[in-house]
């Protein structure tokens, strides 16, 4: 099956949307959350259990899985669905955004970008074709285009600069694809300058991709201008199409920017959170090391259905985690990714029953 995008519904009083992507590897609600599996895995779950708590879609990192264990070798074992043994869709970005932050060790040119690997410090050169052929050896139904990350803060030439070398490589990108049934998104830059990201978009919908993805956020920059620029920018986004905000990020943000039109999310925030015993419920964040929860025998969340949350209390997460055991990190990350897609479902619930923007209010005064 192609890629395709089917947009259901709108709310009415904001810009949320509701819609179904579909690929070959099956259907996504949306908006949706993808939780990331950098080396071919969601760090400490099985791929059962991230079926378990709902999730749809992960995303797959190419930077790491071109170093390790090698493009050529994954195609070899069956494709990246294969070898992780992992049935559902599957999002792969470009590795713009890891080579961005190697900081000294990569050097940005013209055609593309060189830098060594922070495994074996082997020299490697990443160029738009390379990153699609990458992409397309690994099987991803979602292939991202190579872009140049614009740094927080940057001048404003810095940023055109940027720009004019992200939307060459797109292009590029877009005529080294050759496999139909993998999706390519498109990357609008432009840092904070929003005269830019508007010529951005001016310049990438013309070529033509599947799907377009706003980058460039979430990099340092405050709140309040990521904010800005989802609500200037996604508008001008073609609406028959997702809108993907990539690298982010907190339920806070995540609900803010649904009310902008954005249709597709990822963070590496509640899985790493989980790992070092920051936990989200619907009341409060709970740092589980916390003395205070030693002797408390409650769940995690009372209105939460997942695994951890059915069976251990509050103490015995605590004790996991104050006791270096791996259980810790598996029930962490087991509440942390359901409780994301507890929120994406009771996104989607609140845009289908036209009360997306009373949701948003309540939410965001809670956390709050």
């Amino acid at each position: 099956m192609p890629f395709a995008f089917e947009l259901i519904k709108k709310d009415p009083d904001t810009g949320a949307r509701l819609g179904k992507m579909l690929t070959p590897h099956g259907p996504i609600d949306t908006p949706a959350f993808m939780p990331v599996g950098t080396q071919g895995t969601v760090k400490s779950l099985r791929p059962d259990d991230l079926q378990t708590c709902g999730a749809q879609i992960i995303l797959g990192n190419t930077y790491h899985l071109y170093l390790r264990p090698g493009h050529e070798t994954i195609r070899k074992l069956g494709g990246l669905h294969t070898f992780m043994n992992w049935p559902g869709p599957i999002l792969t970005d470009s590795g713009g955004f890891q080579v961005y932050s190697l900081g000294a060790l990569r050097k940005i040119l013209p055609d593309g970008v060189m830098f060594q690997s922070h495994i074996d410090g082997s020299r490697h050169f990443l160029t738009p074709e390379k990153a699609i052929e990458i992409q397309e050896a690994l099987g991803s139904d979602i292939m991202m285009c190579l872009d140049e990350c614009t740094p927080y803060p940057a001048t404003l030439q810095q940023t055109r600069d940027s720009l004019d070398l992200t939307m060459k490589w797109a292009k590029q990108c877009a005529e080294a694809k050759t496999n139909p049934e993998q999706a390519l998104f498109g990357i609008v830059q432009g840092g904070t300058y929003l005269d830019l990201r508007r010529q951005a978009v001016e310049q990438i919908v013309p070529v033509g991709f599947d799907g377009y993805a706003l980058g460039g956020v979430s990099v340092g920059e405050p709140r309040e201008i990521m904010y800005s620029i989802t609500d200037e920018i996604t508008p001008l986004l073609p609406s028959g199409q997702p809108r993907y905000l990539m690298g982010v990020g907190m339920p806070v943000d995540i609900v803010y920017t649904v009310s902008c039109g954005i249709d597709l999310f990822d963070c590496v925030i509640p899985t790493r959170s989980a790992r070092h015993g920051l936990l989200f419920t619907n009341s409060e964040k709970i740092v589980i090391k916390n003395a205070r929860w030693r002797e408390d025998d409650h769940p995690l969340d009372e209105t939460c259905d997942c695994y951890t949350c059915k069976n251990y209390s509050r103490g015995y997460l605590r004790h996991l985690y104050i006791a270096g055991e791996i259980l810790a990190m598996i029930l962490n990350t087991i509440h942390n990714i359901r409780h994301y897609m507890l929120l994406m479902e009771k996104i989607r619930t609140a845009i289908s029953e036209n009360r997306f923007s009373e949701f948003k209010k309540d939410f965001l005064n809670k956390m709050r």
